[in-house]
């Protein structure tokens, strides 16, 4: 049955777009988290200082970290908003019948067509979740800052495990039944094959 799905424009460009929103998302986080983590920054900072006769205090360190980095964080939250776009595209062209949103409770899949779109489904509400709370965070009430932040940060576990098994399903189905499946979401359609 997935075999047969149409891939028409408007599926692979929102697709596209949400995978290239998803990954620079995830290279914000990445990079929040290694080498413009606060901690480091104020670090290297600390380290310039201390062949000048310059000082500052560790909050002073801290507060000039989160000020370099800032404009990188500002990526994190405009790709946020670009995603948040991007999801209602999704659910509005799936609604209206333009891009097909596959049910796991379909009697007619297999049982491995219902794990996927367990999965997918499973996959979405997270992103919701995430999306939700950082709207929050942005424009929330203050006191409920704190627990959406903690609640988002978690966003990092499950979008690195979902492009792990994403990019592992796809493998695995390129490389066994449902050879083609690359060129048709990038084309449209399947490349011919060699004869």
């Amino acid at each position: 049955m997935m075999g047969n799905r149409n891939y028409t424009i408007a599926y692979r460009i929102t697709h596209w777009a949400i995978a290239i929103c998803m990954l620079l998302l995830l290279g914000t986080i990445f990079l929040r988290s290694t080498w413009l983590n606060k901690n480091h920054v104020a670090g290297i900072i600390q380290n310039y200082l201390s062949a000048t006769t310059q000082t500052l205090s560790q909050d002073q360190l801290i507060t000039l970290a989160k000020q370099i980095r800032e404009p990188m964080w500002d990526w994190h939250i405009y790709l946020g908003y670009v995603l948040v776009g991007l999801f209602g595209l999704r659910f509005a062209l799936a609604f209206s019948g333009q891009m097909e949103f596959s049910s796991p409770f379909n009697k007619q899949l297999s049982s491995k067509e219902k794990l996927q779109f367990w999965v997918y489904l499973v996959f979405y509400f997270c992103v919701v979740i995430s999306l939700l709370t950082g709207l929050m965070i942005e424009f929330g009430p203050k006191y409920f800052k704190e627990s959406m932040e903690e609640i988002h940060i978690l966003s990092i576990y499950y979008l690195a495990l979902f492009i792990i098994l994403h990019f592992g399903g796809v493998l695995l189905a390129e490389f066994t039944n449902r050879q083609g499946l690359v060129s048709k979401i990038i084309s449209g359609t399947r490349a011919a094959k060699n004869s």
